[in-house]
């Protein structure tokens, strides 16, 4: 990937001598660099996932909801950290991103706005999500009685119970700590957002519907990352053009 980058910037500044004539061509144009690998996606099976959730859900662990809502709505760690309450509308059953959590040097969480502009988008929200969010908002009310605070300062949807926000790293590692305790394969946290396109996709869902729900750049992107399993749908559309020749011949 490194090795890619370095050409592509070295093609272009070639491409910019050529058209102001300082040079008569470029000589990297036709360089042929390998494509690295794709890296392989470790998913839990759907068996997996259920024990994961039922093993957080009876012991009442404290991140129980924002797992949930990170494998029912596919989004990224960062955005789910950065979630307000101002931007989930429980009652229209969607809440909007607005914001990630990223580390500063690894040590300093900042708000800032998301990667790309298909990401600052809304969410539709299933049944399980909007329970797990009413769930999450009785719960930090209950932690705000506790500790003498009466509201929450920062209107996050998850968060410390002085209302700061949770350090990505401490989610890492709670989440790795319940994945042992529950006996499943450990991968990122950031892998539950594969999880939840894997689940779309095992479910028939159109891949422009998964993308769409992913917010990805481009429906190319989806293609890219979970082509491989959507084999079905390639299926559907070589049976439908059949059964439209089977119809016709009939005819």
């Amino acid at each position: 990937m490194t090795l890619r980058r370095c050409v592509a910037t070295l093609s272009s500044a070639l491409n910019d001598a050529v058209r102001q004539r300082r040079l008569t061509h470029n000589a990297a144009r036709y360089t042929a660099i390998p494509r690295p690998p794709q890296p392989q996606r470790v998913c839990w099976t759907p068996t997996e996932a259920v024990t994961f959730l039922k093993y957080y859900a009876d012991i009442n662990d404290p991140l129980t909801e924002l797992f949930e809502v990170l494998i029912g709505t596919g989004m990224r760690k960062g955005e789910a950290l950065a979630l307000h309450w101002a931007d989930v509308h429980l009652d229209d059953r969607v809440l909007f991103v607005r914001q990630t959590l990223s580390n500063v040097n690894n040590t300093t969480p900042v708000f800032t706005t998301p990667k790309t502009k298909s990401s600052l988008d809304w969410i539709g929200l299933s049944s399980r999500v909007v329970n797990a969010l009413q769930r999450q908002a009785t719960r930090q009310h209950a932690q705000r009685l506790a500790a003498g605070t009466p509201r929450n300062r920062h209107g996050l949807v998850f968060c410390r119970n002085d209302g700061q926000p949770l350090r990505p790293e401490y989610v890492l590692h709670h989440f790795h700590k319940l994945t042992d305790a529950a006996g499943v394969p450990r991968f990122r946290v950031h892998d539950l957002r594969h999880l939840a396109a894997t689940l779309m996709i095992a479910s028939n869902v159109p891949l422009g519907v998964v993308s769409k729900t992913m917010r990805h750049s481009t429906l190319s992107v989806t293609v890219n990352i979970y082509g491989h399993l959507a084999r079905h749908t390639a299926h559907q559309a070589v049976d439908a053009m059949a059964n439209t020749l089977n119809a016709a011949q009939a005819a």
